[in-house]
């Protein structure tokens, strides 16, 4: 019980303070930071869907950040789940259509055990980088829809 309620709290503080340092225009590499935890585990034993719903609901209504949701839940995710033990990934996709637009569209969702725990990539996503094991790696261009499954 305990260890629920220090989670809850964690992550509510973190849910405040990840947009205020993704603020001004951060590299992807200092914001991945973000989601890598010290080498504890203080909340071993909680379940790795109770804490993408406690992620879903700590960002549901944000004031910052409004443009990338995806990138807030899916670092507090990583970070989260790595701090109970789990070892996620973080894939990073651009929507193919958006690519002869204006603006690209880009989308991000966390992945366990090959399993799409958060943020289902849409369709038409090309997946372009994992970052796992607190590396960025180029994923082999796929189709995001194949990791959904």
């Amino acid at each position: 019980m305990l260890r629920r309620i220090r989670f809850r709290i964690a992550l509510w503080c973190w849910a405040r303070l990840v947009p205020i340092l993704a603020s001004g225009g951060r590299r992807l590499s200092a914001l991945l930071a973000l989601a890598k935890p010290r080498e504890t585990t203080p909340y071993q034993g909680l379940a790795a869907d109770y804490i993408v719903r406690r992620v879903k609901k700590a960002t549901r209504r944000p004031w910052v950040m409004r443009d990338r949701p995806c990138l807030r839940e899916g670092l507090l995710a990583v970070r989260f789940l790595r701090l109970a033990g789990y070892d996620p990934s973080l894939h990073f996709g651009v929507d193919r259509e958006s690519v002869m637009r204006d603006a690209l569209s880009a989308h991000c969702w966390v992945v366990l055990d090959e399993k799409t725990l958060l943020n289902p990539p849409s369709p038409g996503m090309v997946e372009i980088l994992i970052y796992a094991g607190d590396r960025l790696m180029p994923s082999a261009p796929r189709s995001a829809s194949a990791t959904a499954a």
